[in-house]
């Protein structure tokens, strides 16, 4: 038996987590983390994971596991590592995901790091993903069984420490039975609407949201074409994400009548360069701040791999190259819409080995008919 700390988000999958950890005749604490300053500014209603009525459900699904509750207040620390830095990614024309930044630095660092110091095991959340020990005795995180909702992606900044401190009890069950079981235990939440989009911004318009945070951030400039075509005027680089088609604002139609798509963000002149679809592919990246689950690559490493680039996106055939703190890849298979600010997670069959940050990305060749 351990004693566990039971992240409890006020959703179903963390309720029937915690559940699962007290069957398995663990000890198991319930927290809710209160990450707003002031909760009326998140989500309302049923989609966030960070509002007063997600603390309630949360508090009322301890209530009829029989384990005991808390909130955590870990409002500061989340505005400053995730929402700060969510800002300032944008407003340097970078693309981040704060899912994953939240699960480095707020529930696999500020809370593990508390647990550990008050005595607990491990923490214990209702992510889909599964942990394995591997032959070297090291814990291997896998895909979780349901393709559907696994979320290895958003954990591959996690470290051997903290996989070895971590349990994910529903990484081996499909998302419909995880609702039957959370029903049959007498859970409330059983049919509450999964969580979509940006906890911390309330009505789900991203760039509204930081259209107000970064209206004193002087980014405007102009819309030119790849050959360098000034096409009109912009307000905001933030405003602008890589592979975007909707919102150009462009008066001018392309020559071929095709839609144009941002093809990159230069933040410092503001210049927004866009174009046709075919320029998004990308067959190469270059990549900073490696995490790697087990033990990291030695300098000179080639891998053969698969990568995925956003969450919840596909996988791309790969060879990644490691010199230190820089990693490359190479994609056999080109991806299209790829920003720096967003992680590469590099994966071995199911297992995955570790995460980094794109810095850059290389285009692929344009390919030549007729």
């Amino acid at each position: 038996m351990m004693r566990v700390l039971a992240a409890m988000s006020g959703g179903v999958d963390s309720a029937v987590a915690a559940a699962r950890a007290a069957e398995q005749g663990h000890d198991v604490t319930g927290i809710h983390l209160a990450l707003s300053r002031n909760p009326k500014s998140y989500r309302t209603g049923a989609r966030g994971c960070c509002t007063i009525e997600d603390a309630n459900d949360a508090r009322r699904a301890a209530d009829v596991i029989g384990i005991p509750f808390y909130v955590w207040d870990m409002s500061e620390r989340f505005h400053e590592d995730v929402v700060e830095d969510f800002l300032s990614e944008y407003a340097e024309g970078r693309t981040p995901n704060p899912c994953l930044r939240c699960n480095e630095k707020i529930k696999f660092a500020a809370v593990l790091d508390r647990a550990i110091g008050l005595g607990f095991d491990a923490v214990v959340t209702g992510h889909y993903a599964q942990l394995r020990t591997g032959a070297d005795g090291l814990i291997e995180m896998h895909r979780a069984e349901d393709m559907t909702k696994d979320q290895s992606y958003v954990l591959g900044v996690l470290t051997q420490d903290q996989l070895a401190h971590s349990m994910f009890p529903l990484g081996d069950t499909p998302k419909s039975v995880i609702r039957e079981e959370a029903a049959r235990r007498g859970l409330a939440v059983a049919a509450k609407p999964d969580s979509h989009d940006i906890c911390f911004i309330s009505d789900g318009d991203t760039g509204g949201w930081l259209a107000d945070k970064l209206s004193d951030v002087n980014r405007g400039g102009s819309i030119v074409t790849e050959d360098g075509e000034t096409l009109g005027e912009h307000e905001g680089s933030w405003r602008y994400t890589i592979g975007q088609r909707k919102g150009l604002r462009i008066g001018t139609p392309a020559q071929d009548g095709r839609p144009r798509y941002v093809l990159d963000i230069e933040p410092v002149s503001g210049t927004v360069t866009v174009g046709p679809r075919a320029s998004l592919s990308v067959d190469g990246l270059e990549a900073i701040r490696p995490r790697w689950c087990g033990t990291a690559p030695a300098a000179g490493t080639r891998l053969e791999c698969s990568v995925q680039l956003r969450a919840h996106g596909e996988e791309y055939r790969a060879v990644l190259a490691v010199d230190g703190d820089d990693v490359s890849v190479e994609l056999l298979d080109p991806a299209q819409g790829i920003a720096p600010g967003q992680a590469v997670v590099v994966y071995d069959g199911s297992r995955v080995v570790g995460s980094a940050t794109i810095s850059s990305t290389r285009r692929a060749a344009a390919e030549v008919t007729g």
